[in-house]
């Protein structure tokens, strides 16, 4: 323990925060600074105040070998593992933080505690568990704040909370963790028990695979179809029905071709398209995904970057709109935030910030908003990544208080020769707030999509066409298309898709079910990553994601109750009950255990064996004569002491400008060698053949040479996988 921590001889409250950085934005605010010790900086302090902060989860909930040295093996006869009490672990990696929070908790000088740690549900569950694991006894405030700014700070600590306002919220916390653990334990041991692999099974996770998986097998199983349709060009163009039969599609040209189109009916419609909602992180992070590329987790990261610089307000959010009380500083700051961009600064922009407010739909924190803080500070500062979100947490509050997109749609139906064909065009009337929109992704160089739209070139002229008009002449031609599959999901659309897990049918007020929550998304979908169950593929900036034969392998094992992704959303709504008081959290876990407890008696699917018994075998390890399979990233031996593999980025074939084919590698396993052509040279730009021999080094690892016409050569450091 430090020097300091042992001179507290007057009465102190203790301020506990999530993050050191948070901590130190608070310390400036009340004027406290001294430091503990300058080389390990543990806690700030002054005459009155103590600050100290957790870093993330000092405590977690205990593995099963913590209750039993027996469950160190893992067997099914031990199985369902149901923790009765439950325990908890202090985390290694930062047991000195949580010894020193210890130290402050339990001091006698210490009078009164502030729970400080980011105002939601896992920062709850982060100080409960240090406060109760360390057994202190300190009466409790709580700070509640959505932003990091003075002012903010200064009225959250004037306004503080009793902790026991927030007990609900911890209970839900506490049955998410404890749901977590059971599910994860217990059903990860079962399937890999069954299966002999080890398979990560997870609450959320697996229905989140699952949900990619299903997306995959639509896509396989989709066959398109070609369909024709004639289109007519009388002075704006029209299109037929589909059909499928070509001759008949020519047939209806050529009878039109050069005739005479009667216009049948006219029909104008005045439509408004209102304003985007502010952010809640998940639409932030599916636009970030969309426009910039970033996944999710890094989104989610810029963003908490951003809160802790002060700069916006706090990131995990559901809600999408402001509460009452702020109406009157958001109509302050929506010009201060647009003179900040040269591309709208000085602009006439309609502003309406009414359309944001509703505290009924702000649940514990409102949308994500620029602080006014953003519009006084260098940007330069800025590190380009949080600049270009920053720029788009801006926009947003433009266009979300700007005026209505307004436009009249025209629909028109002609008649030739007795065939009906039907031509759409827009207009614009108002273009409120797609102004700002389009002015930002100018700006930023990137497409916008309505822009693209070709119709609204196309159709120029439809306005001034009336009823009973004859259009003289027609030309005809016929259009051939063919139906879609399903596109492979993107980090923006599967958000989407786990956002609105469950909720088929229900009105679009009602309350929100989904996979996980907008603080927990991003964090699935790394864990899937790193997993190797998901994989993204793709150059560009928005990849797609695949299940890897891992993650096909895992969803093909796991029954129904533990996949489909119905279960995991009613979870989500009962914590969400938990949390206003409507449901009892023993009850919510009883149902956690019968869950476990049919999945031990269910019998296992078959398709997971299958599905491993038919997995292709490319060929005999060259090192220890066990089988090569392939995987999404190249082709291993199944023996996993065995160092055998040969990776499809495998620099020795990349830098040739060749690929690792399912082809290339038969042949080497069996041939140990493969004759290759248009083997590119980096030195000349020029093309050669020669033969490719496989040899393995001493650990087994595979690595390659050339011989050129009964000459060997072998690169420069010999390429290994």
């Amino acid at each position: 323990m430090s020097k300091e921590a042992n001179r507290i001889w007057t009465p102190h409250k203790l301020i506990i925060a999530e993050k050191p950085s948070v901590a130190r934005t608070i310390a400036e605010v009340l004027g406290v600074s001294q430091q503990d010790d300058p080389k390990h900086i543990r806690y700030l302090f002054n005459d009155e105040w103590i600050i100290s902060w957790c870093i993330g989860h000092l405590v977690e909930l205990a593995m099963p070998q913590d209750y039993d040295k027996r469950y160190e093996k893992w067997r099914g006869e031990d199985l369902p593992i149901l923790p009765q009490p439950w325990k908890y672990t202090i985390t290694k990696k930062t047991k000195d933080q949580f010894e020193m929070l210890s130290f402050l908790l339990t001091h006698e000088k210490v009078t009164e505690v502030v729970c400080a740690t980011d105002a939601g549900r896992e920062g709850e569950l982060i100080f409960r568990l240090v406060y109760h694991q360390c057994g202190s006894d300190k009466p409790v405030k709580r700070l509640w704040i959505s932003s990091l700014e003075e002012s903010a700070i200064r009225d959250g600590m004037n306004h503080l909370r009793d902790s026991s306002d927030f007990d609900l919220l911890y209970e839900a916390a506490l049955c998410r963790q404890k749901a977590d653990w059971l599910v994860g334990i217990n059903a990860s041991r079962t399937f890999s028990l069954i299966y002999s692999q080890t398979m990560n099974i997870g609450r959320v996770m697996t229905p989140t695979l699952f949900l990619v998986t299903e997306r995959e097998n639509a896509i396989a199983r989709f066959k398109p179809e070609k369909f024709y349709t004639v289109q007519l060009s009388c002075g704006f163009p029209a299109s037929g029905e589909r059909l499928k039969d070509p001759e008949e599609a020519k047939r209806i040209a050529a009878a039109c071709s050069m005739k005479t189109a009667r216009v049948l009916k006219v029909e104008r419609r005045e439509k408004k398209e209102n304003p985007p909602k502010l952010y809640d992180l998940t639409t932030l992070q599916r636009d970030a995904n969309r426009i910039f590329g970033f996944t999710a987790q890094q989104t989610l990261d810029y963003a908490q970057a951003l809160y802790e610089k002060k700069l916006i307000t706090y990131p995990r959010t559901d809600s999408q709109y402001l509460t009452d009380d702020m109406e009157e500083s958001i109509a302050g700051l929506v010009p201060l935030v647009a003179n900040c961009f040269p591309y709208i600064s000085g602009m006439a922009i309609t502003t309406d910030v009414r359309q944001v407010i509703n505290s009924e739909k702000v649940t514990d924190h409102h949308a994500i908003i620029p602080t006014k803080a953003m519009t006084t500070l260098p940007w330069g500062d800025i590190p380009a990544q949080e600049k270009v979100l920053l720029s788009l947490i801006c926009n947003r509050l433009i266009c979300a208080t700007s005026a209505p997109h307004e436009y009249s749609e025209t629909e028109v139906v002609v008649e030739c020769e007795g065939h009906y064909f039907t031509g759409k065009g827009k207009s614009e009337v108002q273009v409120g707030w797609k102004l700002p929109h389009e002015l930002f992704m100018n700006s930023m160089k990137q497409k916008n999509e309505e822009s693209e739209d070709p119709q609204k070139e196309r159709v120029y002229n439809i306005q001034e066409v009336q009823p009973g008009q004859r259009i003289y002449p027609c030309l005809s031609s016929v259009k051939e298309g063919e139906t879609t599959p399903p596109k492979h999901f993107t980090e923006d659309t599967l958000l989407a898709a786990m956002e609105n897990a469950g909720t088929e049918g229900l009105p679009e007020d009602a309350e929100r079910r989904g996979l996980g929550t907008p603080a927990t998304r991003a964090g699935i979908l790394e864990k899937l990553v790193q997993a190797e169950m998901l994989e993204r593929k793709g150059a560009g900036k928005q990849r797609e994601l695949f299940p890897t034969d891992k993650g096909k392998m895992v969803i093909a094992a796991v029954p129904a109750l533990l996949k489909h992704p119905i279960l995991t959303t009613e979870w989500e709504v009962k914590l969400k009950e938990i949390e206003h008081g409507n449901e009892k959290p023993e009850v919510f876990l009883e149902d956690i255990e019968k869950l476990i407890g049919r999945v031990m008696r269910m019998d296992h699917p078959e398709g997971c064996e299958m599905y491993l018994a038919n997995k292709d075998k490319v060929g005999v390890c060259p090192s220890c004569g066990a089988p090569v399979i392939e995987h999404s990233e190249g082709f291993f031996c199944e023996n996993r002491l065995c160092r055998f593999a040969i990776w499809k980025d495998n620099r020795f074939f990349t830098s040739k400008k060749k690929k690792v084919t399912w082809n290339l590698v038969t042949i080497l396993l069996k041939e140990k060698m493969v004759e290759a052509t248009d083997l590119y040279s980096p030195k000349t730009g020029k093309t050669y053949s020669a033969t490719i021999v496989l040899e393995t080094d001493e650990e087994g690892r595979s690595r390659f040479k050339l011989i050129y016409q009964g000459k060997e050569r072998k690169p420069k450091g010999v390429m290994t996988s």
